[in-house]
């Protein structure tokens, strides 16, 4: 299973990025049946959760640091999740992980997660 993740790169504060992340392979083409979350490590930082979206798109959870401003959708037919980021602040700062939960439920926990790919860095610039 892989899990590609783009759209990361350098924007100033307040800007916006999309980030995508597709998957392939293995027991991944049931993609409708995996949960796919998003995860930031900032420098110096543990890894922490940021969205995550249930198999066919009917649930959401946010962390608190982004609710009203990231996005999270996917497109089953394409295997892809999306996180649409707006109103960035430099402490969006960091390499952010998709991965993929194939238990079902939308969980905040990484420890959950089974895939991970293998990150996208997004740098906001004050």
């Amino acid at each position: 299973v892989q899990l590609q993740a783009s759209g990361g790169g350098l924007v100033q504060t307040g800007g916006s990025l999309r980030l995508s992340c597709a998957a392939s392979g293995g027991p991944i083409s049931r993609y409708s049946g995996y949960v796919m979350g998003w995860f930031r490590q900032a420098p110096g930082k543990e890894r922490e959760f940021v969205a995550a979206i249930s198999g066919r798109g009917g649930t959401t959870d946010y962390a608190e640091s982004v609710k009203g401003r990231f996005i999270i959708s996917r497109d089953n037919a394409k295997n892809t999740v999306y996180l649409q980021m707006n109103n960035l602040k430099p402490e969006d700062t960091a390499v952010y992980y998709c991965a993929a939960d194939g238990a079902g439920l939308v969980r905040s926990v990484a420890r959950a997660y089974e895939y991970w790919g293998q990150g996208t860095e997004v740098t906001v610039s004050s």
